[in-house]
């Protein structure tokens, strides 16, 4: 069986992550990837270290299944090339600075003006209108500015999320955004001008913090490993020198876990402990005795107990920990994938669904591709010869 989106050609004007997440899971669907970069450099992502076989970490991981053009498109030689390939383009993703794509005519706007069928996506910052329309925006600028740094950490330690969430949040928001556009191309005709910022993807999924403190005019304060929202919900220090990972989510998994677990039944009558709302006011108190009881038992006895009591659980994993995952592993989740670099291993896309087999083509060089798109697109050897030779490709 074909994946969904054989056929569809994207063309992506894209760098860093949003654009590049967005585009992988395009063509981890099927789609034709071509991503345009400039001949000296390219992404300047393929730079931020050189650890994966001399390729970058980052880069590896959102671009696969993806074919290089190498272009400067601002030349008149290179905005010709453009001229070929656009109208071939079913997607268009950019992520360029604040102005730049209007200065070459690829923003989503003018876009779908030319070509009325087309989905052409702008990632930006901040949004077009407001005061912070014209500022650059990286990962983690956007999400101190939105305050989710504010809610995570510890008081007085604030912290970035590991994972670049507003960038991958973006991608994936996009990603979203465009199957949508496809659906209601199929019915209606047309295509659809997209834009999607950071900040707003940001501050959406603050949702529950900013309902909280519109509703209380009080902010929750970050607690680590554990939830604001919930208790007693963290990790405890076990007796093997491990950390486990227990959480409850409600009231009658409370009850559980003090019968069940901890055989504490004066904390299951306690009416200070009875609802979510009054535990989450005695954290500590429920914290420490939660830590006691695990400091006495290994790691797989409390995950045994808590299992059998249907208690949520897990392990405080570092990263070399999770390579070597059993679940991973036993459920085939890594492949091998081709690179300039030779076969790395990658984790295949999360969506498994009967009958799609998994994309996995390799990661590519800058301009791997451009001769062979210059030749698709009609030009003969001696203008491509040009085209290098003037530093157009």
């Amino acid at each position: 069986m074909s994946l969904p989106l054989d056929g569809l050609v994207v063309v992506a004007f894209e760098q860093a992550v949003a654009a590049p997440m967005c585009t992988r899971n395009l063509g981890d669907l099927g789609a034709r990837v071509i991503k345009i970069e400039h001949p000296r450099g390219g992404d300047f992502t393929r730079e931020f270290d050189d650890v994966v076989n001399g390729m970058s970490s980052m880069f590896v991981w959102i671009n696969r299944n993806k074919e290089s053009l190498s272009l400067d498109a601002r030349t008149p030689e290179g905005a010709a090339v453009l001229d070929r390939l656009l109208p071939k383009a079913d997607i268009v993703v950019q992520n360029f600075a604040p102005g730049a794509a209007r200065r070459l005519g690829v923003d989503a706007e003018t876009l779908v003006e030319r070509f009325p069928r087309l989905i052409a996506v702008d990632i930006s910052g901040y949004g077009v209108g407001g005061p912070y329309d014209h500022k650059r925006a990286y990962d983690l600028l956007v999400q101190s500015e939105a305050g989710s740094c504010s809610i995570t950490g510890t008081p007085g330690a604030p912290a970035k999320p590991g994972i670049a969430v507003a960038d991958v949040g973006t991608g994936l928001y996009a990603f979203s955004s465009i199957l949508a556009a496809l659906y209601q191309r199929e019915k209606s005709g047309q295509g659809a001008a997209i834009a999607i910022s950071l900040f707003d993807v940001i501050t959406d999924l603050m949702g529950f913090a900013l309902q909280y403190t519109m509703a209380t005019g009080e902010e929750r304060p970050p607690n680590g490993l554990s939830s604001p929202a919930v208790a007693p919900y963290g990790g405890y220090p076990t007796s093997d020198g491990k950390t486990v990972v227990l959480g409850t989510t409600n009231d009658a998994e409370w009850q559980r876990l003090c019968l069940q677990v901890l055989d504490r039944p004066d904390l299951a009558a306690d009416e200070r402990y009875r609802r979510n709302v009054d535990r989450c006011k005695d954290r500590a108190t429920l914290d420490a005795a939660i830590t006691s009881w695990a400091r006495q038992r290994t790691l797989a006895e409390i995950q045994q107990i808590a299992d059998d009591a249907g208690i949520g659980n897990g392990t405080y994993n570092e990263v070399r920990d999770v390579i070597d995952h059993p679940q991973l592993h036993q459920r085939g989740r890594w492949v091998d994938i081709e690179s300039p670099a030779g076969t790395l291993r990658e984790l295949l896309s999360p969506p498994i669904v009967s009958g799609w087999d998994q994309r996995t083509d390799a990661v590519p060089a800058v301009g791997q591709h451009t001769d062979a798109i210059l030749t698709e697109l009609g030009y003969d050897a001696s203008a491509i010869g040009s085209l290098h030779a003037s530093g157009v490709v």
